[in-house]
């Protein structure tokens, strides 16, 4: 006696055409399988990284030689556009 039957689905389902209307209904689905889409794909995500975060992190070599840095001389007054920029390797001005 405390199960739904099929007379109240039937109820229920007329009376959710007849409150959301019957030309948002495929727009509602439609979105609600999206985001069971995305909700899915995301929780498999986080499955697969915490299967991969297990392995070891490469260290830089120390003894590798590394990139020179530099800044460009802006104009005076404007610092926005002062960056510090990678030196090709090769061409080393003093």
């Amino acid at each position: 006696m405390g199960g739904i039957g099929a007379w109240q689905l039937v109820i229920i389902a007329v009376l959710v055409v007849l409150v959301f209307g019957s030309k948002k209904l495929p727009d509602t689905a439609r979105a609600l399988g999206k985001s069971l889409r995305i909700l899915k794909s995301e929780t498999s995500a986080l499955r697969k990284d915490g299967e991969t975060t297990e392995a070891p992190v490469a260290q830089p070599d120390p003894a590798a030689p590394q990139p020179a840095a530099r800044t460009i001389q802006a104009a005076p007054g404007d610092v926005s556009s002062a960056r510090p920029v990678e030196e090709p390797r090769g061409n080393s001005q003093g």
